[in-house]
């Protein structure tokens, strides 16, 4: 298996989940363009800066990592041409690193935080409180959906990387 073919195709599928990001950050700001010039109740009106402020954090989110990967792909050809085993191995670290940081912050933090969001819609009763709330629970499942995606096609990536190491 080709070393360089299996991280480009790593980075491309990664490229597709960095524009789910700004697909659903625009999505979101969609929405509070929508409660805005739609919206005639209070709790309506209330969805605004959150949906808003949510659209703008995955536009940034998406647009920062898009650029990253892209900076990353642009290197591979020259690093695995340089030195392919120093590549797979410096590769497999920052694979190992990033799947830890997933286990911590999506499959831990993520999770408690849309409990404690869930349990305050209960005890806030301001359409403020619980429009703000209610957008942080899908903000945090939109992130956690793209996020658990990414963290399984990493570990696939890792096996096809030590694989081809092994041959």
């Amino acid at each position: 298996m080709d070393i360089l073919k299996t991280a480009t195709d790593w980075a491309k599928a990664e490229m597709i989940s960095n524009s789910v990001f700004i697909l659903l950050g625009a999505l979101f700001i969609a929405a509070s363009i929508a409660f805005w010039q739609i919206g005639r109740t209070d709790m309506a009106r209330a969805y605004v800066v959150p949906t808003l402020v949510a659209g703008m954090l995955l536009l940034i989110l998406g647009g920062g990592l898009l650029y990253g990967t892209w900076s990353s792909l642009a290197g591979f050809g020259p690093a695995v041409a340089q030195d392919g085993p120093g590549f797979v191995a410096s590769e497999v670290m920052r694979v190992d690193k990033t799947v830890a940081q997933y286990g911590t912050a999506v499959f831990k933090v993520m999770p408690l935080l849309i409990v404690a969001a869930a349990a305050l819609i209960i005890v806030m009763n301001s359409p403020v409180w619980r429009a703000g709330l209610i957008t942080t629970i899908a903000f945090l499942c939109a992130v956690m959906f793209v996020d658990s995606n990414a963290s399984a096609r990493l570990e696939s990536y890792r096996a096809q990387l030590l694989a081809a190491v092994s041959r």
